[in-house]
């Protein structure tokens, strides 16, 4: 018997995958929700929404991403990352649905040496990273049963909506443009295969997990690690340089670590998620940008 699971972002680059993710589980019947359909800021849609369609699950993975955009606009990044989630979470106890949250790993503060885990103290340095740990906890004080889910600079086939794309991409353009790369190489962070993420919600949904989890593909590396592994592995040569994150100045402070790992996945799954290089390769795979990968099947691969 299949279980009903409402989206609210579901064209984003998250939410899309989520949607294909569940649907191919076959324990799940997905209803796609967009902001035409309602705006999370608005309880009142939102709750008419989740009455009409009745799902068992929710899942809210709408959100105001554009980081430093935030500085500036931060009654809307709260208004939809924390007052919108809280709106979600109410609808939610309502019709007794588990509400699912995606959350960040811009949550920290990023002075931790190592990866940081469920149980480590949050202390966001950004607007951004605020509403998102405000969206937590309204979450669980608006829901009786929630899934928080924190990951981690994704990439993913839709590319985020709010940013234009995604890094993978981005590197690929300039390179395929002659274009000079210059990559931070002094912030650390745990890039993640939205596709994989998506999976694994799927794998904690059929398990009824609830509570806080981090999902991330395995390991960590720097932004200019990332872009030099994404040159190799689609064969393209580029002039690359590292520099340090000082060199481009921003109006939202970043962790200088935001990788994560987590201290629940194994247990409840049996297994982490992939490397973060064979999520790479899936993903350049399913692209087609990978030399000898033509077809999206060939993302299957694991190296």
């Amino acid at each position: 018997m299949t279980e009903t699971v409402a989206i609210f972002g579901s064209n984003g680059q998250l939410g899309s995958d989520l949607a294909r993710a569940l649907k191919e589980s076959g324990s799940f019947d997905v209803v796609p929700f967009t902001r035409a359909d309602a705006d999370c800021s608005d309880p009142d849609a939102v709750g008419k929404l989740l009455r009409a369609t009745q799902p068992r699950i929710v899942i809210n993975s709408a959100a105001y991403v554009r980081v430093d955009d935030c500085e500036d606009h931060a009654g809307e990044a709260f208004q939809v990352n924390a007052t919108g989630a809280f709106h979600i979470a109410k609808a939610c106890a309502a019709i007794d649905a588990l509400c699912v949250y995606v959350s960040t790993d811009y949550v920290f503060d990023g002075i931790k040496s190592t990866p940081y885990v469920e149980s480590d103290r949050t202390c966001p340095i950004n607007v951004y990273g605020a509403s998102k740990l405000a969206g937590e906890y309204l979450v669980r004080q608006g829901a009786p049963h929630w899934l928080i889910v924190r990951t981690a600079s994704l990439f993913g086939r839709t590319g985020a909506r709010g940013k234009g794309g995604n890094f993978v991409e981005t590197v690929i353009a300039k390179a395929r443009a002659g274009e000079r790369l210059k990559i931070v190489d002094d912030v650390r962070m745990s890039p993640t295969y939205s596709y994989d993420a998506a999976q694994a919600v799927a794998r904690l949904l059929e398990a009824q997990t609830t509570g806080l989890i981090h999902l991330s593909n395995q390991g960590f590396c720097s932004w200019y690690d990332f872009a030099v592994t994404i040159l190799a592995l689609t064969g393209l040569s580029a002039d690359i340089k590292a520099v340090p994150s000082e060199s481009y100045p921003t109006r939202a402070g970043r962790p200088r670590n935001s990788a994560l790992e987590s201290e629940r996945l194994l247990d409840i799954l049996g297994a982490p998620l992939p490397p973060w290089r064979s999520g790479l390769r899936a993903y350049l795979a399913e692209k087609a940008h990978l030399p000898d990968c033509a077809s999206p099947q060939q993302a299957q691969a694991r190296q």
